[in-house]
């Protein structure tokens, strides 16, 4: 299953659209705290609409307690966030890969592991460029315009999902619609 990773968030809208991708295409969404919202915000709840009952949704308070919640005795925490899931990640052996407009590789070239954890950072400033330096193998980028500073963080995520998912076939979702009138 591929697990979308927010690095704080400021956005409620787009973190509503975010839970309503990932509810609708089975991945999980991790938060990472703090948010530049209340999680009680009326434009949070509507984004999401009536997919939060199917939503995966977890959220930890800081890095390290994202760390230890999902790899338990694997999660090197205590140094700075960037060495932390660049430890965790070889030693658990779990893909990370870390979305970002100072990246070199394209989306698509990256061959996306059956569970794998992707990384997105806030609207604003993007993901830390710690985070960013201790891992830039792993970072991946959406091709766009020169002009253009930076996507949408839920188109991001859209993107990214659907790409992990093509290359999985689209396993476990309904791939065919019908008419409702005819």
């Amino acid at each position: 299953m591929i697990n979308v990773v927010l690095v704080n968030p400021e956005i409620p809208n787009n973190t509503g659209n975010i839970v309503r991708t990932c509810a609708a295409t089975g991945a999980a969404l991790h938060v990472i705290e703090p948010c530049g919202f209340s999680w009680e915000d009326k434009y949070l709840k509507r984004s999401g609409l009536d997919y939060w009952e199917i939503a995966d949704v977890k959220r930890y308070p800081d890095t390290d307690a994202f760390l230890k919640a999902n790899f338990g005795d694997n999660a090197r925490t205590g140094a700075t966030d960037g060495l932390a899931v660049r430890a965790t990640s070889e030693v658990s052996d779990v893909q990370m890969l870390f979305a970002s407009t100072k990246s070199a590789e394209n989306y698509t070239n990256v061959s996306y592991d059956k569970d794998c954890f992707v990384f997105f950072g806030r609207e604003s400033k993007g993901l830390p460029e710690e985070l960013l330096h201790e891992n830039y193998s792993k970072c991946i980028r959406i091709p766009m315009r020169a002009e253009a500073r930076s996507l949408n963080l839920a188109n991001s995520v859209a993107i990214i999902i659907y790409e992990y998912l093509r290359q999985h076939g689209f396993e476990g979702l309904k791939e065919q619609g019908r008419l409702t009138q005819y």
